[in-house]
């Protein structure tokens, strides 16, 4: 994984608080505006380089050309956005399912695809193998800032730790020579230990159970998609996690729960047994490829998915941001974001993509009374508010324990 070309991307601002900046922006590349062809991995490589020593290079290519291999191999590089017509709406149907009772900015969806719409799919089975693609705005309403919005983003808070560029904190060789400003921030970020999920980890938590989630390919680094539920087999970490760790060095595996012990409550980094070397969570740094879970299920998941969620995610950098253009032309997209981003073309006549415009929460929430879900919805979220999860009412036929997913890691560690 390449460092960030601090002319282009360390201090780019993007929208605030659900969309643009973030976990993605901060471990690959920003490609805007450039011509399709010219948006794959291999921008990672030859843009991304400026703090990588010339001994990650040959990593870094192997990485880029993987990921765009995948890309070839579907056949989905190009970014056009001409699905007009290809859905399965009948236009002539459109006067038949109107609402009354439908909020002014939400258009019928024979005419231009809404929330109803959305709705309609799911409720009839139209849909079944859903992919969710989330990036840093799905967890700002949770307090968790994301990386580049002026004032309030991660890296314009950094000053404290002295380091060369905001970046650094994230760059592996940086920490193999300095680990002090990384272990300092992983001890106030480690996850389960101050930030719930939100409402739209908690959608995410209900299309599992439900057995409606395909996959969830999550660019963020808080964990709050186990936090809420999530089977781990339905989340791929695209940058890691904390919950393994392993060395910089020789890449022997550590334990976790010691790792989580040596940095939150020692502050300071553990040391491999091995060798010695500096051990740390197996987020992914600048310098190191993505997990290779990301690959293996991403050309699978693409073959079958019949509709792609896009949540608070800017869709900037290579090799997540390809995805929604890489999935086939019969698949649906829905983007739920504070601005328009990607090649997502609402309106217009097309009957495939669908805009959500706003806070994320929000929109979801809007969804969830749709679809008669609310009460599963808030009921999801209580179990798992940190301090919180005691006492709560079940639903009919909800036969779990009281036991909130934070309540179960925090015993697995101990026990």
């Amino acid at each position: 994984m390449s460092a960030p070309n601090t002319n282009e991307g360390a201090y780019r601002t993007s929208a605030t608080d659900n969309a643009g900046s973030d976990d993605d922006d901060d471990r690959s590349t920003t490609s805007q505006n450039r011509p399709a062809e010219a948006q794959t991995d291999l921008d990672r490589a030859s843009t991304l380089s400026n703090y990588d020593s010339d001994e990650n290079q040959a990593d870094k290519n192997a990485e880029a050309d993987g990921a765009l291999d995948i890309a070839k191999a579907i056949g989905k590089v190009s970014l056009g956005g001409d699905d007009n017509g290809d859905g399965d709406e009948d236009a002539g149907d459109g006067a038949a399912q109107e609402k009354s009772n439908e909020s002014d900015h939400i258009h019928d969806y024979e005419d231009t695809p809404g929330l109803p719409s959305l709705a309609r799919w799911i409720q009839t089975g139209e849909v079944s193998n859903i992919l969710v693609l989330s990036g840093a705005g799905v967890s700002c309403n949770a307090g968790i800032p994301d990386f580049r919005t002026p004032g309030t983003g991660l890296y314009d808070n950094l000053a404290k730790y002295n380091l060369p560029y905001p970046e650094a904190v994230f760059d592996i060789n940086f920490y193999r020579k300095n680990s002090g400003p990384f272990v300092s921030l992983a001890s106030e970020i480690w996850p389960g230990l101050r930030h719930s999920p939100t409402l739209t980890h908690s959608f995410i938590k209900l299309l599992d159970d439900k057995g409606l989630l395909l996959r969830n390919y999550t660019q963020n680094i808080d964990g709050l998609e186990i936090l809420a539920g999530v089977s781990e087999e339905r989340i791929v970490e695209c940058h890691g996690h904390f919950r393994t760790a392993s060395c910089v060095n020789c890449f022997s595996p550590h334990d976790g729960t010691k790792a989580k012990e040596e940095i939150v409550q020692n502050r300071r980094a553990p040391k491999c047994r091995r060798c010695k070397g500096p051990v740390k969570p197996d987020i992914v740094f600048f310098g190191e490829g993505l997990p290779d879970r990301f690959g293996k299920l991403l050309r699978q998941d693409l073959e079958i998915a019949d509709l792609i969620i896009v949540m608070g995610t800017s869709l900037m950098v290579a090799p997540v941001s390809l995805i929604p253009t890489m999935v086939h032309d019969d698949c649906r997209r829905v983007l739920f974001n504070r601005e328009l981003v990607g090649d997502f073309n609402p309106g217009q006549g097309q009957q495939r993509d669908i805009f959500g415009c706003g806070d994320i929460d929000d929109t979801v929430h809007e969804l969830c009374e749709m679809l008669a879900w609310e009460q599963e919805l808030h009921v999801q979220n209580k179990k798992t508010r940190i301090g919180e999860a005691a006492e709560l009412p079940q639903l009919a036929g909800d036969d779990s324990t009281t036991d909130s997913p934070v309540d179960r890691l925090v015993k697995d560690e101990i026990t």
